[in-house]
């Protein structure tokens, strides 16, 4: 979900100056972006997510009712951050950003930054799947743990629910 923000927030503030107005836009994103960009961000980031995802479906694999909404949500990060970023963006920006300014003419700098951009919106949607996938094994592991059970029942005075018996 961290994730998904920070791409949603980079959308929103930051393509709108990079691609807006390519190649000028991209010159001014190269100088803005002297110290940091999402490139400094985005990869750890993206390590974090993969690791903690991998950790929590080890960890909840004997809960099927999780099990499988962490997996999906997994495999369409994995999709629709790493490989489509490594296969689809990665070249991109080697073009725009990397590559040293006058390599490329105007119009395929132009073309590129329009494929970047459609192909952000991509990203974007895995981005909100992730997240809702893995919002909802969230919940379903908070409810499953706010059931009373007959011990918690006990304790508490109760007298223990018909499923409970």
């Amino acid at each position: 979900m961290l994730s998904f923000g920070g791409v949603a927030a980079e959308t929103v503030m930051l393509y709108p100056n990079i691609f807006g107005d390519a190649p000028a836009s991209l010159e001014r994103a190269r100088e803005f972006m002297v110290d940091g960009g999402p490139s400094d961000y985005f990869p750890p980031l993206g390590a974090t997510v993969v690791l903690t995802s991998l950790a929590a479906t080890v960890l909840t694999w004997r809960n099927p009712q999780l099990r499988w909404w962490l997996t999906a949500s997994f495999a369409v990060f994995v999709t629709c951050e790493f490989l489509f970023s490594a296969l689809f963006f990665w070249p991109r920006n080697e073009i725009m950003f990397v590559d040293p300014p006058g390599t490329h003419s105007a119009d395929h700098l132009r073309q590129i930054a329009d494929e970047f951009v459609a192909g952000h919106w991509v990203r974007l949607a895995g981005g909100a799947v992730v997240s809702a996938l893995a919002f909802t094994a969230f919940v379903r592991f908070v409810r499953a743990g706010a059931r009373p059970t007959a011990a918690t029942e006990a304790v508490a005075g109760a007298e223990p629910t018909r499923a409970a018996r």
